[in-house]
């Protein structure tokens, strides 16, 4: 396998300055898409543009050059809905192996949702990731905390101390709140500090029993369906909700049309919606779950090809703010039984480069439109500093080869677990490097 950098074996372990040689730099918040060097210089980007490192620098043994010809520079991305699993659950995936898949996959910043064991509804807990995730390095973790203590849906939780604690917003995901009396108060309360409720939306007392989508593939394979309004009645609900309260309010990985319509609509009249989108849910449908593949059972499940192209159209227009990959790991003790007793989820983080590069190389996501997507967008979600491109900024860049052609498998991930159905499939386009600091987070090829 080929190295993804052309760097001098002379150069010293900690270079006082790394060079980016011939990029091309895609950076829609900065208006750029040019060919340039860029150069990095203590963790800070010092220099961009043509040829901006002189012929001196580029001979010096002090100087480290990553040859990035033919290759996209971007800023590193930022995820808006992982689960890490720690604490509670840390045979999954634990803070340590989940940050550095998100490294693998270009990643340097990632929000966690709160439905760990114990829950995260709690000052402590908010505090122990961060001081995990910071032993750990490379990536940096943002908890998502819980709207109601418990995940419940009856008491709300202490936002203003898991605020101060270190977190960027709050939801119950995989649970919604059903009490529109405690969703507007999680809105009133959260609107006080500025906080995104983010919602699972799904009205329960349609999904009872629901295995996936609720269609004919459903009613071939003999499995109970999820309707599509059971998602679109709470987005409804919660937009008249956030409309009176004036408060953020984000949906959690769109799954339908209807959803698409109701946010378009909203966001047209001015009220602050914002919207995720995730991988599987924009390239597969809910004939993947055909041959009841667990690994195709996720929360909301896989839709039709209706609603896919749908998402598709609103993640171009913008009316879906951001891609999330929703990584949710499990071992094989979850994952290898009976439809009905396996736990929805797939893994995300690793993958979104090579399975989403299809739509860019399509041309039905525009290159700009799928970096912003994954980098200013969801950092403005949450009141985080995007990465980006631009002199003084602090390094966070990922460089992707986005013509080798290559095959994902599971010896290849970082993370503990392999539910995913996008494995041993070919790919064009691949996160090579990921540099976050003075640091390399990531090297295909150099680190584990």
């Amino acid at each position: 396998m080929s190295e993804p950098v052309d760097a001098r074996p002379r150069a010293p372990k900690h270079p006082e300055l790394v060079v980016f040689r011939g990029a091309r730099a895609v950076d829609p918040s900065a208006g750029l898409d040019a060919t340039v060097d860029v150069l990095v210089e203590r963790g800070r980007i010092v220099r961009l543009g043509p040829n901006a490192a002189s012929p001196e620098e580029l001979a010096s043994e002090r100087v480290l050059v990553v040859d990035a010809s033919s290759k996209w520079l971007l800023p590193a991305f930022v995820d808006l809905h992982a689960h890490f699993r720690e604490p509670g659950q840390e045979y999954k995936e634990d803070i340590g192996t989940g940050l550095a898949a998100a490294a693998a996959g270009g990643f340097g910043h990632v929000c966690c949702m709160p439905n760990t064991k114990p829950i995260n509804d709690t000052r402590a807990v908010t505090e122990m990731m961060m001081s995990r995730a910071k032993s750990a390095g490379g990536t940096r973790l943002h908890p998502i905390a819980a709207i109601t203590k418990g995940q419940r849906g009856e008491e709300l939780t202490e936002m203003a101390d898991l605020r101060d604690a270190g977190a960027v917003g709050v939801s119950d995901d995989g649970v919604c709140v059903m009490s529109s009396v405690v969703m507007r108060r999680a809105l009133e309360y959260a609107r006080t500090f500025d906080m995104p409720v983010i919602q699972h939306c799904e009205d329960h007392a349609l999904t009872a029993g629901a295995q996936m989508h609720e269609g004919a593939i459903a009613t071939r394979l003999g499995l109970r369906g999820w309707p599509r309004v059971a998602e679109d009645a709470i987005v409804a609900r919660d937009l008249l909700l956030a409309e009176a309260t004036g408060a953020r309010y984000h949906v959690a990985h769109v799954s339908t049309a209807g959803s698409v319509r109701l946010i378009r609509e909203a966001k047209s009249r001015g009220i602050h919606v914002t919207a995720e989108v995730t991988p599987h849910h924009l390239m597969l449908t809910d004939e993947a779950v055909v041959g009841y593949r667990t690994f195709c059972k996720v929360n909301p499940p896989l839709r039709e090809a209706g609603d896919v192209e749908a998402l598709r159209e609103a993640l171009a227009d913008g009316t879906i703010d951001a891609i999330a990959t929703d990584h949710a790991p499990h071992s094989p003790l979850e994952k290898d039984c009976e439809m009905q007793e396996a736990s929805p989820g797939m893994i995300g983080l690793e993958l979104v480069v090579p399975v989403l590069l299809e739509l860019v190389h399509s041309g039905a996501l525009p290159l700009g439109r799928f970096v912003d997507a994954l980098t200013r967008a969801p950092a403005k979600v949450v009141a985080l500093d995007a990465p980006c491109l631009i002199v003084g900024a602090r390094a966070e860049l990922t460089l992707v080869d986005p013509t080798v052609e290559h095959v994902v498998s599971a010896a290849s991930l970082r993370s503990k677990s392999k539910n995913t159905p996008f494995l041993d499939r070919s790919y064009r386009g691949r996160v090579e490097l990921t540099m976050l600091g003075d640091a390399f987070a990531f090297q295909r090829g150099r680190n584990r």
